[in-house]
């Protein structure tokens, strides 16, 4: 029996194929997050309104300002944590690239000014501006977690979103269904979620790093999470023009609730 055999199995995804076998430990946060969020294009602000506008109508399982938040994958993205902060005491962000953790405990002590403008359109309803500084509140209230998505433990979350995780990890369609089974049932039943996810991705290059993907379309998406979910709402957001890179048809982005269970 060789090395990789004699391995744990949690290393392994569903095919019995390392997790590891992309280079996450080269994945370059700082220019992932100078070419994705250097400014606020149209789509993510798109995404920050519905999610917005969906988290401040929602019944939390837990009371407002004492909820749990996750957000699964963030990378160097700052924004779904945002989205959920006047929401949670805690927001766990459940990171498993090396680099993307250490650039999240770099940042979150008091965020660059990027940031901004993405807090602006959140602030137009009433339960963000009452969070007062939002550099703060997210210094105070972020937890950094170095996890795979697949290693979520269950009904764990009050609310949680995921953007760009499920099917940017892997170009195997099994392991975008696991992620999705693995981020809802580590939510609480009835806990409100936001999955935001590239269209008919082909794979990404970050710096030097050509990184997996799954192509998925929206009844991809529904046929994922319908089972599992109450209230599911699919909507598509057209590719901005210039595209924000080669490869992808559209942005998705699913709202809804953990279903009781």
């Amino acid at each position: 029996m060789n090395d990789e055999d004699r391995a744990p199995p949690d290393r392994y995804a569903l095919d019995g194929r390392p997790r590891d076998e992309y280079p996450w430990d080269d994945f370059d946060a700082d220019w992932y997050a100078d070419r994705y969020f250097g400014d606020l294009r149209g789509d993510d602000r798109e995404i920050l309104e519905t999610v917005r506008d969906f988290f401040t109508a929602a019944d939390l399982p837990s009371p407002v300002c004492e909820a749990e938040g996750i957000d699964v994958g963030p990378g160097p993205n700052l924004y779904p944590a945002l989205a959920m902060l006047p929401l949670c005491g805690t927001i766990t962000l459940w990171e498993h690239a090396p680099p993307n953790v250490r650039w999240l405990a770099r940042e979150l002590p008091s965020y660059g000014r990027r940031w901004d403008p993405f807090w602006a359109v959140l602030a137009r309803h009433q339960l963000y501006r009452a969070v007062g500084d939002p550099r703060a509140a997210l210094a105070a209230r972020a937890i950094v977690h170095h996890g795979s998505v697949l290693d979520l433990p269950e009904r764990r979350w009050d609310v949680g979103t995921m953007l760009f995780v499920a099917e940017s990890f892997s170009p195997r369609p099994a392991d975008f269904e696991a992620a999705i089974s693995s981020f809802v049932r580590s939510l609480k039943p009835s806990a409100p979620f936001a999955i935001g996810l590239m269209e008919n991705s082909e794979g990404y290059q970050v710096g030097a790093r050509r990184f997996p993907a799954v192509a998925v379309d929206a009844e991809d998406v529904r046929d994922s999470l319908e089972p599992a979910t109450a209230g599911l709402r699919v909507s598509r957001i057209g590719a901005t023009s210039p595209p924000i890179r080669a490869g992808y048809s559209g942005m998705l982005l699913a709202t809804g609730l953990a279903r009781r269970r």
